[in-house]
């Protein structure tokens, strides 16, 4: 079975984490994505390790199913190898700086008058608006801007920032479904589209209810570590070995807990009655039941917990989570064949799809691995492919014909 964008054709020509996981995810949908990548070093996330068998792991994660070739956009005949493409496919992925791509003569509006049906999509730091349009920005300086860095951690704690790439992979997301919509109007139309978003707009969307609680009482959000603005008991606990999670979010799972605890007192003390009373009284309820959580491990009271149906779960760490049985039972990784890598495996995209299902058919690709075969496909003769080789247009290994 095919995936739901099979038979699209996407021109890429984004770097690092942002733009390469917004194609990761239309590529294991099935499109076809022709990944245009800079003379001798590439996308820069090539060169971020660790390396696995000489690849970076940040490239391998993001640029399954892709083909790569090299094109040196500086050069008129590279450029004109875009037009070529883009000629011939649906959609066109950039996250350069502000205006980069009108400068190289790859704007939205030269393409648009290539192919007017083309989805364009422009993923960047700051939007295309506003006096930090043209600011470079990456995760974190997107997180500190947004307001995400300042509510991170524990009340006391140092600046810190979420240590996952969130409005990186959050913003491609965001651009995909954006694509996605954007085929769906073309579909029905025939029209194409611009479509933008960003880093900084994916982080203030993701601020929501902080956010809107600022704007109700005017008070900065407190941060809350491992806790809960809004409910109680609702954080990190201590118990015999380790740290356990416990989330709390209405009466009826505070019961739950209380009688698993030994403690249904607790439900008609004035202090837990309601959440509000919780949400006030947190630190001295935490202390009560850390102290009774310490008489058993965390292992045992997360089975105690889950058959008192109170959500808990152990605070793992990456090698629990990697070798969990959980995510082999969800089928979490795929497992590929990769010409110098043993057992390679990458994790697949978070959700599945019954009928067009979502699939990784392909390692990531090396540097130029595709060059000449795309431009083949675009109807180049070998003779015009020699001819790019000799400039520097291009780069890649010409298979001679017999």
């Amino acid at each position: 079975m095919e995936g739901p964008l099979s038979g699209i054709t996407v021109v890429d020509l984004t770097t690092n984490i942002s733009g390469p996981s917004l194609t990761m995810i239309l590529a294991d949908l099935g499109a076809e994505i022709i990944k245009i990548e800079r003379p001798d070093n590439g996308d820069d996330s090539r060169a971020m390790g660790p390396f696995w068998e000489g690849e970076g792991v940040y490239f391998l994660h993001i640029n399954r199913n892709k083909q790569s070739m090299v094109v040196d956009l500086k050069q008129e005949s590279g450029r004109q190898i875009v037009y070529d493409l883009v000629g011939q496919a649906e959609v066109f992925v950039e996250n350069f700086r502000f205006n980069k791509c009108e400068q190289l003569g790859l704007g939205y509006d030269k393409l648009k008058a290539i192919n007017p049906s083309l989805v364009y999509c422009s993923l960047s730091a700051y939007g295309q608006e506003g006096e930090l349009r043209e600011r470079p920005g990456y995760d974190a300086i997107a997180q500190a801007d947004a307001g995400l860095m300042g509510i991170n951690g524990s009340e006391g704690s140092e600046v810190s920032r979420i240590p996952v790439s969130i409005l990186d992979q959050g913003s491609a997301m965001w651009g995909a479904i954006g694509i996605i919509s954007a085929l769906f109007h073309r579909e029905r139309t025939g029209e194409g589209q611009l479509v933008t978003t960003s880093l900084y707009e994916t982080g203030v969307f993701w601020m929501g209810y902080h956010m809107l609680s600022w704007l109700v009482t005017g008070k900065e959000p407190e941060k809350m570590g491992a806790n809960h603005t809004a409910f109680a008991p609702y954080g990190a606990f201590q118990a015999g070995d380790g740290l356990l999670m416990i989330g709390i979010s209405n009466n009826s799972l505070f019961k739950r807990l209380c009688s698993v605890l030994g403690k249904l007192e607790w439900v008609e003390d004035p202090r837990y009655k309601t959440n509000p009373a919780r949400v006030q009284n947190m630190k001295e309820l935490a202390v009560k039941i850390e102290n009774i959580l310490q008489e058993k491990t965390a292992d045992d009271w997360v089975d105690l917990l889950a058959r008192g149906g109170v959500p808990s779960s152990k605070i793992k760490r990456v090698s629990e989570v990697a070798n969990d049985e959980q995510s082999e039972a969800v089928g979490m990784w795929s497992n590929l064949l990769h010409p110098e890598i043993t057992d390679f495996k990458l994790p697949r995209l978070p959700f599945s799809l019954s009928e067009s299902p979502v699939s990784i058919r392909k390692v990531p690709p090396k540097l130029g691995e595709n060059t000449m075969d795309i431009l083949e496909r675009a109807g180049y003769s070998e003779e015009q492919m020699r001819s790019l080789l000799d400039t520097g247009a291009i780069q890649g290994n010409l298979k001679v014909k017999k």
